[in-house]
């Protein structure tokens, strides 16, 4: 199935049934009075998580969607039918925007969770409702009220407990594979992940967590280069990121000078983002003689002045990656007790949290931006009017090491 994580849709609410403007007609009965009933509500419109997706494909193609109206109320006081509601699954992880204002309507971060979007329209009344002393036969009715109207923007972020940063062919799809039962796609060619990947890592009975790989970054994907950027946004709400470098290169390259890249580009498309905790873990160490792992090592360390946790690896061979499994789950651990425990770690963790959609979300919408306007055939945004952006298109301490035994 094709992976798409943005898409536009327009939902239309029902409207709400006319009432009824009926007399009571009955043989030797005069005059019977009104009994014309109220018309029905129509159906609102629904989004609701859907744990058994991870696409929404389903909205690429189909993109109107409408709720049942409401009928018109009957004679004999009948009401009219109410609309019956449109409820639209999606996967969970999906955030909701109204595209007219760009406001965020809701985040659908749970399985089963609801979120209206567009509500019903009210019922008319009959001219039943209108009868008094002093006006015995009316002949007022009201119209139904219009159900809502809205474009929506849905975009998906998969939820996954740790994220994997790195450039194409630093060995995160054979990471993933052998802590995980995921299959990503594994080649001797760069970007050969195209959609992100997610696995569920066991670590114990009753000890899980979720991991996603992303497609690799390349120098300039801040700039809308290569693959990566499109997909950086999945990190938004991940907890952890593992920063995964290749130390030993075919093309004999600096280790370092690629973990720079991703440092780099990870700052211009999101600053808050490198405030996210992020380990080191230097991949393929069974390339390496064991003093040159010692010493490619402490180069990548202290060009970097990295004074988080360092790990070696060979998800290969899985040397070391059952260590880092059980490093992940006891820092998960341990942070979920401290916000349970720290109300403010909580709070300043939601404000990075929501510091991180923002910046994303920004970056994102600039650079769409520059395509349409590139498309458009303008140099610069201040030629541009408000229909060069319009966008049909949707194609898409000291260092802690731990070596390997």
């Amino acid at each position: 199935m094709k992976f798409v994580d943005e898409v536009s849709i327009f939902v239309k609410a029902g409207d709400g049934g006319n009432g009824m403007m009926s007399f009571r007609r009955e043989k030797f009965i005069e005059k019977g009075g009104p009994n014309g009933g109220d018309g029905g509500d129509g159906g609102s419109v629904y989004l609701e998580a859907d744990e058994n997706l991870n696409t929404l494909v389903d909205y690429r193609y189909t993109r109107r969607f409408q709720a049942q109206n409401g009928r018109k109320g009957g004679s004999t006081d009948c009401t009219g039918a109410k609309g019956e509601d449109l409820i639209l699954p999606v996967p969970v992880g999906t955030t909701v925007i109204d595209a007219a204002t760009q406001e965020i309507m809701g985040d659908l971060t749970k399985a089963g969770q609801r979120l209206l979007v567009a509500q019903g329209g009210w019922h008319g009344l009959g001219n039943t409702r209108f009868k008094s002393s002093t006006n015995r036969a009316p002949r007022q009715t009201t119209p139904g009220k219009p159900g809502d109207a809205r474009d929506l923007k849905l975009e998906l972020k998969v939820l996954a407990d740790v994220g994997l940063l790195g450039l194409p062919n630093a060995g995160k799809s054979t990471f993933i594979r052998s802590v995980s039962a995921a299959k990503p796609k594994v080649a001797d060619y760069p970007f050969t992940t195209l959609v992100p990947n997610l696995g569920v890592v066991s670590v114990g009975r009753y000890k899980s967590f979720v991991i996603a790989d992303i497609p690799g970054l390349i120098e300039g994907a801040s700039e809308g280069a290569g693959l990566g950027i499109r997909f950086l946004k999945h990190l938004a709400r991940t907890r952890l990121l593992l920063h995964l470098v290749d130390m030993a290169p075919l093309d004999g390259s600096d280790p370092a000078d690629a973990a720079e890249v991703i440092l780099h580009e990870l700052e211009k498309f999101s600053p808050a983002l490198t405030q996210r905790d992020r380990w080191l873990v230097l991949n393929k160490a069974d390339q390496l003689l064991e003093e040159e792992r010692e010493e490619r090592v402490r180069h990548v360390v202290e060009r970097l002045d990295w004074k988080g946790p360092v790990f070696v690896i060979s998800a290969l061979e899985s040397e070391g990656t059952e260590a880092l499994s059980q490093a992940i789950m006891r820092y998960l651990d341990e942070r979920a007790v401290r916000i349970a425990e720290e109300p403010e770690y909580a709070e300043a963790l939601a404000e990075l949290d929501r510091q991180i959609e923002d910046e994303a979300r920004a970056r994102l919408q600039e650079l769409d931006d520059q395509r349409a306007l590139r498309r458009a055939g303008v140099k610069s945004v201040e030629e541009a009017d408000d229909d060069d952006f319009d966008d049909d298109d949707d194609d898409e301490g000291g260092a802690e090491i731990i070596y390997v035994r």
